[in-house]
C-alpha cells in the first residue's frame, strides 16, 4: 500500500490520509504533487509525504510520529 499523509506539525495531527494500492504508484504521485500545490497556494505549511507499507497497522508502527502524541512517543514499551 502507499499512503498520501498530510501532516500539520504545529498541531501534531494528520489533516489527510489517503491509501492507493501498489499499482497506483503514479496517481499517489500526482496526488502529492497536487496537494502540495495548492498548500502551497493558500500558504500552508504541512508537511505532505507519500509512505509505503504492507498496510496501516504496519504503517503506524514504522511511522508513530504521524498517530502518537508526544507523551505516547517518549513512554516507555
Amino acid at each position: 500500500m502507499i499512503f498520501l499523509i498530510e501532516y500539520d506539525r504545529d498541531q501534531g495531527e494528520i489533516v489527510l490520509m489517503r491509501e492507493f494500492g501498489e499499482s497506483e504508484k503514479q496517481n499517489a504521485d500526482t496526488a502529492r504533487l497536487d496537494l502540495e500545490l495548492q498548500l502551497n497556494l493558500h500558504r500552508i505549511e504541512h508537511e505532505v509525504v507519500l509512505l509505503e507499507a504492507r498496510n496501516e497497522t504496519a504503517l503506524r508502527q514504522t511511522h508513530r510520529r504521524y498517530f502518537e502524541n508526544l507523551s505516547e512517543l517518549v513512554k516507555p514499551s
